[in-house]
């Protein structure tokens, strides 16, 4: 069965790096060094939180109908739109008014955490197989 965050990690972390490289190579010369140490902040945390995404991917293999998993990949995956994607139109646009929609996604980020600390602290449910008699 296809993993819907182990895509948006992997897909995430691809696009991280492409980002990245953009941001070395691209904005280097066309943005002030402030901005781009914004952006290179949105590449960073799109990184931490692709490799997140692609955990709860191999949590879910103990436990693939868990609320709290799917609820903080959403939020993982939300805080790296809000976030992320906000500190590059910020940089990229020199919008200040961007700035407000970033602590949006630093939320979403710790309501994802938090998801994961609650799930991880959860016994395992084991799931018993019936063994079936035959006579």
């Amino acid at each position: 069965m296809p993993s819907v965050f182990l895509f948006l990690g992997t897909a995430s972390a691809f696009l991280g790096v492409a980002f990245g490289a953009f941001g070395a190579h691209g904005l280097k010369n066309i943005i002030s060094p402030e901005m781009l140490a914004v952006y290179k902040t949105g590449v960073e945390y799109q990184m931490w939180h692709a490799f997140g995404l692609i955990v709860i991917a191999l949590m879910q293999q103990r436990d693939a109908q868990s609320r709290l998993l799917k609820w903080a990949g959403a939020m993982m995956f939300l805080g790296i739109i809000l976030f992320s994607g906000s500190l590059y139109a910020l940089a990229i646009l020199n919008i200040p008014a961007l700035g407000a929609i970033t602590p949006l996604g630093g939320v979403s980020f710790l309501i994802a955490w938090s998801l994961l600390i609650i799930f991880s602290g959860k016994k395992p449910t084991h799931h018993r197989h019936k063994k079936s008699s035959r006579y």
